[in-house]
């Protein structure tokens, strides 16, 4: 059987859950849930900062298409406000919630226009079963087929792209900018969503001052066009990030259930590379990590992958990690085993 859509080993028995608990010890004895304020002080400076030049660029260089140059280093600078929003909702940042969801609506509806409600509740369902066909949203079929009985059974967009998706994934990847847009806005619908006034009032504050600029400095032509390009080139950016996390990992189904240690471990990977690894995908390279301790700051991260691996080791738990470029190949090789049903139906 292919090793990348491998069927996940049963629920270990009663008592397993001790396996996390002894992890969690250690992991609590190296200080590694410590906040990180000076970090975060740091970060948050930072990318505010970065945010400042680009739009002020955009200002200064006007009607230009030099400009397109700012529309992809902007793209780059979302992505890591994303980032720290992430980080945010998953109190990393902040003790108190109250603070938390203040700094991340801010940080996502008001300054990249992404729905922090609606997302925060899907983030928070895929954490609790990651890779799981009926549980982990990540994993609906809404655009892609993740496995194969999803295309067997699907229809419509999915059933069209599903036969050729390794090939168009990136491609696609262009569209989740503007996803993430209209998934906010339609979030708005949702009368259980909390604070819908919130995030209604900060989502459109940020379209109307974004297309407001766009099309007070650029003339329409060039207006689009950095639209465009931005937008394409932020969800190209943020999809690979996401990728290589989950995708191609060991997928569960109905009652399959290992115990949490189980769960997020051999459903992630971890991504191998140094620091400019760590900046680009804001510590998301340790993925086993960071759904095995949520709220452990991301700085941390990295030293607590030695724990976590020698843990493993000690288990006999599979801990995968690999090079940013083989997680790609692996993430497009399930995509691609995943469509083949499709494949031979368009061949009888």
């Amino acid at each position: 059987m292919d090793p990348l859509h491998q069927v996940l080993p049963p629920p270990t028995p009663a008592g397993a859950g001790s396996d996390f608990a002894r992890l969690s010890k250690r992991i609590q004895a190296a200080g590694l849930m410590a906040r990180r304020p000076g970090y975060y002080t740091i970060r948050i400076a930072i990318v505010t900062f970065l945010y400042a030049v680009g739009w002020a660029a955009f200002v200064l260089i006007g009607d230009s298409w030099w400009t397109l140059l700012v529309a992809g280093f902007l793209a780059f600078v979302f992505g890591q406000v994303a980032l720290l929003a992430h980080d945010v909702a998953h109190r990393q940042v902040f003790r108190l919630r109250r603070a938390s969801e203040l700094s991340g609506r801010i940080a996502g509806n008001l300054g990249i226009g992404m729905g922090y409600g609606w997302w925060q509740d899907k983030h928070t369902r895929h954490h609790a079963n990651p890779n799981h066909e009926d549980l982990d949203p990540d994993l609906d079929p809404d655009i892609l087929v993740w496995t194969q009985d999803q295309a067997r059974t699907s229809k419509g967009l999915p059933r069209l792209i599903g036969r050729s998706q390794a090939y168009l994934f990136f491609p696609l990847l262009t569209l989740e900018g503007f996803n993430l847009h209209v998934s906010g806005i339609r979030s708005l619908g949702d009368k259980s969503l909390k604070n819908r006034a919130w995030e209604a009032g900060l989502l459109f504050a940020h379209l109307s001052v974004y297309l407001g600029a766009l099309f007070l400095v650029l003339p329409p032509g060039k207006a689009i066009a950095f639209l465009f390009v931005h937008q394409c080139l932020f969800g190209i950016y943020l999809g690979s990030i996401f990728a290589p996390n989950h995708k191609g990992m060991p997928t569960l189904r109905g009652t399959e259930r290992p115990d949490f240690l189980r769960r997020q471990v051999l459903t992630s990977r971890d991504v191998r590379g140094g620091w400019f690894t760590d900046v680009m995908l804001g510590g998301l390279n340790y993925q086993i990590e960071h759904h095995l301790f949520p709220s452990m700051p991301s700085p941390h991260l990295r030293r607590a992958q030695v724990i976590v691996r020698s843990h493993c080791q000690e288990l006999g738990v599979s801990y995968l990690e690999t090079s940013l470029i083989n997680s790609y190949r692996q993430t497009l090789a399930s995509l691609h085993h995943a469509g083949a049903p499709l494949r031979q139906v368009r061949a009888t």
